[in-house]
């Protein structure tokens, strides 16, 4: 995090807490040595990890697996000039135990665009961080809104 920037840090729950409803968010990766993002639907585990579903020959799961990876999701009301943003960081693999395959099938998260073969991708929760502003407000009581 930021010092000094006037958002308000949020500690591991409620940063898990506000990436729990969150529909879509965004694996940050390394591709051709340049840094990537790709938006993903996905599902967030009890664990904090964050569980993908995703076509088994596509290209994210030979840029990720094995390798350290962000995933980031937010909520902005731009109106209220408020919002959240929770990044969490940790190594991706591909889950490859058949009997945990076959239970996430019908646990797991549902791919938007399905493939005939389909892997999921666990990303586990090494680094946890998260902030927020509410309503046009600094965490210094500075009114945004004026």
């Amino acid at each position: 995090m930021y010092r000094n920037d006037g958002f308000r840090e949020l500690n591991r729950q409620g940063s898990l807490h506000r990436l729990a409803k969150a529909p879509v968010g965004r694996i940050v990766h390394t591709r051709d040595a340049l840094p990537a993002v790709l938006p993903v639907n996905f599902l967030l585990e009890e664990s904090g990890a964050v569980l993908l579903r995703t076509s088994a020959s596509s290209e994210l799961v030979r840029a990720i697996n094995g390798a350290v990876v962000a995933f980031e999701a937010d909520e902005v009301d731009v109106a209220a000039q408020s919002g959240w943003s929770v990044i969490v960081t940790g190594s991706a693999s591909v889950v490859t135990d058949p009997e945990e395959h076959e239970r996430l099938v019908r646990t797991g998260p549902r791919s938007w665009v399905p493939w005939p073969v389909e892997v999921f991708v666990r990303i586990e929760p090494e680094l946890v961080t998260g902030r927020e502003l509410v309503g046009g407000r600094t965490f210094y009581g500075v009114d945004l809104l004026s």
